[in-house]
């Protein structure tokens, strides 16, 4: 089995538009989480989420191209040049066969389906634009990012609701280590920030209208955010050869199905996909110093997943650090993840843990140490990514240095 490195990252969400900025926002504790900016948002009830600010897409791409890119595809495409750029791979000959892409999203290319629904059904326009099919498919975000870099390998899209990028990236991790492929592009996006995906959401009760406080004892629900996290992964003997700057190493993955409920979370479900991801990567519970946290802010979610922390680190749980950066940026949907694996890579490069802010009081159930608040220095050997979705679908992604 091949050793699997990062040595490429990228990122635009409402923290930054590239990875320093993004990385200095968690550092600091800033929150991106403002009022929504969009048509009709006045009909809404939850009026607040994790935009993308300061953002022309104008300035990004050319007419012919936004003809094509929805919202979540522009935000890839941004994201995967900084990474690709990052880590200095020119594919050609063989190398572009034996690399290709696997990203995550829920929505897909929401925020199209949105404005041509409202062109045909509010607006009575009989006709919509030749490409609105090829425009929001999911997989159009994967299929740009081959074109635009000549990936030849295996590229597909995964969608599993909230844990769309950790499934996707576990998907690349095996495909390198397995001999598969060299390189893959990998990570995840969405934008579903319209009208018509913040409504939907509204009906499910689980929104907050003032703020994310994963943990803590006054939660009221989650946020929605917006944006993009792209990695590049790579056969470790590869990037070695050519000198290339490694990240961090990816050395476990495991998904689990709850197979119970389609909204309520299962402990045992969870916990069978952390040790599951510590049994892939040969480490001992102990050695895991950060886990960041699927810590949406509902109730439901946070007890349930410190429950699941609990059971399988046991005395140690109380040594973890946890937090939850969605409390800063949101909840990306099918693209936390991959936004949520920049603070893994900053604890293990930088020592630096990201913190869980909105935090106000403490919650018996949640009675971990979640960084309250403010960042933290503390050298740590292994961390953990936790993804866990709406269907019962749980995906953990564990890094360590090299």
């Amino acid at each position: 089995m091949k050793r699997v490195v990062i040595t490429g990252a990228g990122t635009i969400n409402p923290l930054g538009h590239d990875v320093p900025t993004t990385m200095q926002a968690m550092r600091e504790g800033r929150c991106g989480i403002g009022p929504l900016d969009f048509r009709d948002v006045d009909r809404l009830a939850i009026r607040i989420g994790g935009q993308v600010r300061d953002y022309t897409a104008e300035d990004r791409f050319n007419r012919q191209q936004l003809a094509l890119y929805d919202r979540f595809t522009q935000f890839t495409l941004i994201a995967a040049r900084e990474a690709l750029g990052q880590a200095g791979l020119d594919f050609n000959g063989e190398l572009a066969d034996r690399a290709g892409v696997v990203l995550g999203t829920s929505g897909g290319g929401l925020t199209t389906q949105d404005e041509n629904y409202r062109a045909v059904y509010e607006e009575g326009k009989n006709r919509v634009h030749p490409f609105v099919v090829p425009k929001l498919m999911n997989n159009a975000a994967a299929s740009h990012v081959s074109m635009e870099f000549n990936l030849r390998g295996p590229s597909f899209t995964v969608a599993t609701a909230c844990a769309s990028s950790n499934h996707a990236m576990g998907q690349a991790f095996a495909m390198v280590r397995s001999g598969l492929t060299t390189a893959m592009v990998t990570g995840g996006s969405e934008s579903m920030l319209c009208f018509g995906g913040v409504k939907a959401w509204e009906g499910l009760r689980v929104m907050s209208k003032d703020a994310c406080r994963p943990f803590s004892a006054t939660r009221n629900g989650m946020v929605q955010g917006e944006g993009a996290g792209i990695f590049v992964f790579e056969e470790y003997d590869h990037a070695k050869a050519r000198g290339a700057e490694i990240l961090a190493e990816v050395v476990g993955f495991a998904a689990t199905s709850d197979a119970a409920d389609i909204v309520m979370p299962s402990k045992q479900g969870a916990a069978r996909a952390i040790r599951g991801a510590l049994r892939d990567g040969r480490i001992d519970a102990e050695r895991v110093g950060y886990i960041n946290a699927h810590g949406t802010g509902t109730a439901a979610n946070d007890k349930t997943k410190c429950a699941a922390v609990a059971d399988v680190f046991g005395h140690h749980a109380d040594d973890l650090m946890i937090s939850s950066t969605k409390s800063m940026h949101g909840h990306l949907i099918g693209g936390t993840g991959a936004v949520e694996l920049l603070a893994c890579i900053m604890a293990l490069r930088d020592g630096v843990i990201a913190p869980t802010i909105g935090y106000e009081e403490p919650d018996p159930e949640c009675a971990l140490d979640v960084v309250p608040n403010e960042a933290r220095q503390a050298e740590v050997d292994v961390v953990l990514s936790n993804a866990f979705a709406f269907g019962g679908l749980n995906a953990v992604l564990a890094l360590g240095r090299v």
